[in-house]
């Protein structure tokens, strides 16, 4: 864990660093596309007691925004470096084209690796009385981190409540007096090898990592409201490649996963349905598609494009309700497996039960009624918050993981790597799934 710890280290450093020279750029890589975003950060005035004070990095606006079809990825991963390059640098140098700047620290979120949840616990005695940054570093240090194997790393490790005494739900226990102090959090490890490819594909672009972020996780922050947050709710971004999943409560996200499949698989099924290349599929599915069939939809007529069509008797066309019969089956497979990751995660035992989903292909129409169907739970269309200078282009649900790594920025939330933690002291014993275990001690 030493390595992975001291890189993240590394990163919210760098990351600091950027945006009190004012400019940072965040990175969403996704399988349909990539967007880049050049933030300008104007700098909070620093705090009378930092100790005591919740990250803040001050306000920003975006004046720069590019996105471009992604080329190289595959399930959230990178498949071909040098097309995966190309796209990072298309949208990198068009955001920077149209801010004026330079960007030269990049904060990425990605969706593959097949993240992987943990739920931590730790305790231990107050030195003197009164919590200090040793003593938030030493129960981080006592938690049993269990064997998630060496061909995996960490991407986030959140430390989501701290209990001093009879005391619980304490953010920041810095400063507070009392005996014993424990920490509950929750660790979400990926595959290495995309993280690595990742890192080497941005080195490729001349950018500096100053983090990295599950595309999840991201869209959670920018999609769910304040009280989904506190109270529980699970946010489903249904991207091009794989659908992200996350569990947010108390303001933390508490579980996450991904499901091998999201809108580039109803394109796949389109095309091979009715025989037409992959961009007219698409094309047809984002001006026509649906998934819920009325008597209209069998009147309704789709012309199929036929290059070698000469003859009017030569067009062909499909009707709407056809065109529905195609794509519902996809998405409630996608809707089927969240439903599964959902059941496992004991979702059922959050106070709310509310589902939000966002990503580009959660605009088909008909989405949240049957989301909610299949589901079982309340559903709604989640769209990221409006943030200073974001044009309404790219404002939807497409970009909720690019708004979410910007508003991260901002605002930060503390992980393990951010205090002075004795890695020597970290366990190595087996723990529990996340979810339940959050449930059962809170």
């Amino acid at each position: 864990m030493t390595n992975i710890f001291e890189t993240q280290r590394e990163m919210r450093h760098r990351r600091e660093a950027a945006i009190k020279r004012g400019i940072v750029g965040v990175l969403d890589i996704g399988t349909a596309k990539v967007t880049c975003l050049v933030l300008q950060f104007t700098p909070m005035p620093e705090p009378a007691n930092e100790g005591v004070s919740m990250p803040n990095m001050g306000s920003f606006r975006v004046i720069g925004v590019a996105t471009t079809r992604s080329r190289g990825v595959r399930f959230g991963e990178i498949v071909d470096m040098s097309e995966a390059e190309s796209a990072v640098r298309t949208a990198v140098q068009q955001a920077q084209k149209m801010a004026k700047v330079r960007v030269d620290h990049v904060i990425a979120s990605f969706a593959g690796g097949r993240p992987r949840s943990y739920g931590l616990e730790g305790q231990v005695e107050v030195e003197h009385g009164e919590v200090t940054e040793r003593d938030i570093g030493n129960v981080i240090a006592s938690c049993d981190v269990p064997p998630y194997g060496r061909d995996r790393e960490i991407i986030h490790a959140l430390p989501i409540n701290f209990n001093l005494d009879h005391r619980t739900g304490l953010a920041d226990p810095r400063g507070q007096i009392g005996v014993n102090l424990s920490v509950d959090m929750h660790m979400l490890t990926v595959n290495d090898a995309p993280v690595y490819d990742l890192l080497e594909c941005l080195q490729r672009c001349d950018l500096e990592v100053a983090g990295l972020s599950f595309s999840g996780f991201a869209s959670g922050v920018s999609s769910l409201m304040e009280n989904e947050q506190k109270l529980g709710a699970a946010i489903v971004d249904i991207g091009g490649g794989t659908t992200s999943i996350s569990l947010f409560m108390r303001n933390h996200m508490i579980y996450g996963d991904t499901v091998l499949m999201g809108g580039d698989h109803i394109t796949s099924d389109i095309s091979q349905g009715l025989r037409v290349p992959l961009d007219v599929a698409e094309r047809i599915k984002t001006l026509h598609g649906g998934l819920v069939a009325t008597g209209v939809d069998d009147r309704e007529a789709i012309e199929v494009p036929n290059p070698l069509a000469q003859w009017e008797s030569e067009r062909r066309t499909v009707s709407r309700s056809e065109l529905i019969g195609v794509i519902r089956p996809r998405v409630e497979e996608i809707l089927e497996e969240v439903r599964a990751r959902l059941d496992v995660s004991g979702f059922e035992s959050m106070p709310s039960q509310q589902v939000v989903l966002t990503g580009g292909s959660s605009q088909i129409p008909g989405m949240e009624a049957l989301a909610s169907r299949i589901l079982g739970r309340h559903t709604r269309i989640g769209k990221p918050l409006r943030v200073q200078g974001l044009p309404q282009a790219v404002a939807g649900p497409a970009f909720s993981a690019a708004v979410g790594l910007a508003l991260h920025a901002s605002h930060p939330q503390d992980e393990c790597w951010d205090f002075e933690v004795p890695t020597d002291r970290l366990g190595t014993r087996r723990i529990r799934r996340a979810v339940r275990w959050f449930v059962q001690n809170w």
